[in-house]
């Protein structure tokens, strides 16, 4: 009797713990890893969040409903030294019956919302009210194209709270996958056919996205921000690309004199006055093959650069923007991203500087 006491006691302990552990992870407001679909801010995360708790609430009636009819039957009818022979019995037509009809009905309250969700997460929204983007993968880097505002930028999604965002996305190398887990699922993407996806922010803030496909050496650093801004941040934002155009262009490095600045070697410590000796650096260092300062003009085999001055992460959203993280990005390339495209230039440390501080501007 109290080696029966002994194993219920162990058994109601562990049951509380677990118990304890649940109510304790369920009850936790933040969320110590940003890439979590846990904590859905935008309607088609909602969603997706909604049918996961629909089938975690039917996977758990089922488990609690078979375990506990299993752990009765286990101590009610356990075998005693003294047992008779077990009646022998073949098939009961009820028994089949009901076990086949209760297994149905829960897969059905499961596939029915399932299929809806999916049918619903597929579909392309349109209207005037819609901000379409277009979405090119690279390895490894992301770009955003805005149409009809005739932007291009990369890294980091703009988008205004409240607004419904189309995306059409295809990749211009390997396949990728595009995943923003807080606000919309995941997407492969292809090259040679596009793939849409759809969200809508509901909250302001910065989400965090991600390569969800392995694509090459660098995969694991193919990150993006979505920032999620109001109405008016975004239309701020807008402009601010927009005017990126007026003054996007580096001098030319014949027109120093002109400039009144004084020659590329003569650049020593970064500072204000550095930005003319960086821009000429843009030029002559052959940053300007493949980049582009600005926005309205998607040229360039590499990110654009447009608005970089503001951007809160380098190298395809890994790497906060700092002076010092800049400055050693430019330098090597090759040593903190291994296999990207942007090769070692020989640039020194003054030069890497001038270079930042002409970026800052832009």
């Amino acid at each position: 009797m109290d080696h029966r006491f002994k194993r219920w006691r162990t058994f109601a302990g562990a049951l509380l713990l677990l118990t304890l552990l649940v109510v304790v992870a369920g009850s936790a407001q933040s969320d110590p890893f940003p890439q979590s679909t846990l904590h859905p801010k935008g309607d088609f995360a909602q969603m997706v969040d909604k049918l996961f708790r629909t089938t975690l609430f039917w996977a758990t009636l089922v488990f609690v409903l078979v375990e506990g009819a299993l752990v009765f039957v286990i101590f009610k009818f356990r075998g005693k030294p003294d047992d008779p022979e077990p009646k022998q019995v073949h098939g009961n037509t009820m028994v089949e019956v009901i076990w086949t009809a209760i297994p149905a009905l829960v897969l059905a309250m499961i596939a029915v919302p399932t299929v809806r969700t999916i049918f619903r997460t597929y579909e392309i929204p349109k209207g005037d009210g819609v901000l379409q983007v277009e979405v090119i993968g690279h390895q490894w880097w992301w770009e955003f194209r805005y149409p009809e505002l005739g932007l291009t930028t990369s890294n980091e999604l703009h988008v205004p709270v409240g607004r419904t965002v189309a995306l059409k996305m295809v990749t211009q190398d390997v396949l990728h996958s595009f995943w923003i887990p807080q606000l919309a699922a995941k997407r492969d993407i292809f090259s040679n056919r596009s793939t849409t996806l759809w969200f809508k922010a509901e909250q302001a803030g910065d989400y965090p996205g991600q390569c969800a496909e392995f694509c090459g050496l660098e995969h694991g650093r193919m990150a993006f921000q979505v920032i999620a801004e109001g109405p008016p941040e975004f239309d701020a934002y807008v402009a601010r690309m927009q005017a990126t155009g007026v003054h996007a262009a580096p001098v030319a490095p014949g027109d120093s004199a002109a400039a009144g600045a004084a020659p590329v070697a003569a650049a020593a410590p970064a500072g204000a006055s550095d930005t003319t000796a960086g821009a000429q650096l843009f030029m002559m260092k052959g940053c300007v093959g493949c980049h582009s300062l600005d926005a309205t003009k998607p040229m360039g085999i590499g990110p654009n650069l447009a608005g970089i001055g503001r951007r809160r992460y380098i190298a395809a959203g890994w790497m906060e923007s700092t002076d010092a993280n800049l400055t050693h990005w430019i330098q090597h390339p090759q040593l903190m991203k291994p296999g990207v495209i942007m090769p070692e230039l020989g640039v020194t440390e003054a030069e890497a500087q001038a270079l930042v501080a002409y970026l800052r501007q832009h």
